[in-house]
């Protein structure tokens, strides 16, 4: 059996769950998120699968 897990829902489950519960957390969640993926557009993931 093989059980593969991606890291992108579980950090969006997380997120929302953590937005539902403190919603002022939005801006701070969102603001990461967007950062994170810039700057694994802008240098790529190299050997890094996610």
């Amino acid at each position: 059996m093989n059980l593969s897990l991606s890291i992108g829902p579980i950090v969006s489950l997380i997120a929302g769950i953590l937005i539902l519960l403190i919603p002022r957390l939005l801006n701070y969640i969102v603001a990461i998120y967007l950062i994170v993926i810039g700057l694994i557009g802008l240098f790529g993931t190299g050997s890094l699968r996610i």
